[in-house]
């Protein structure tokens, strides 16, 4: 269970991150970075800020490059804005939000190709037995009262 002054503490700092890499980091490797998601430990000595880079595997590395450079100011302006009695380290960690996505997207198309592949089986298909299963009385018998 996550403790609310924590969870609490996470989102500031998400806040605080974002915001510096919109407005004071002027790094041009930096390209169009969101951070998705912070996780404090449980004693909130370590925060891993979770991040999102739009284009390339060149423009997430050079991002991850200008990230690093830039974490130690990062790190000092969340102990300030927050008044903390130790302010987390900063880790960044690519999030594989959009690889599993993809990966999902890709599985779901194949899952469609094979249901298509399935349903024109189907179509041509006939019933291994009767058409219709189920007793019938015969046209001769007629049911006395």
């Amino acid at each position: 269970m996550t403790n609310p002054y924590r969870a609490k503490t996470a989102e500031q700092i998400k806040v605080i991150v974002a915001g510096m890499l919109e407005r004071r980091i002027k790094d041009p490797r930096l390209g169009f970075v969101t951070v998705t998601d912070v996780r404090l430990t449980g004693d909130g000595r370590e925060a891993t800020v979770f991040y999102t880079v739009l284009g390339d595997a060149e423009a997430r590395a050079d991002s991850a490059v200008a990230l690093a450079s830039a974490t130690g100011l990062l790190r000092s302006t969340v102990g300030k804005q927050l008044g903390l009695k130790f302010t987390p380290t900063l880790t960044f960690v690519l999030d594989a939000v959009e690889e599993e996505a993809a990966q999902i997207e890709e599985a779901l198309a194949r899952a469609k190709a094979r249901d298509a592949e399935v349903a024109a089986q189907a179509a041509g298909a006939s019933y291994a037995g009767d058409p219709d299963p189920y007793r019938k009385p015969d046209a001769d018998e007629v049911a006395v009262d």
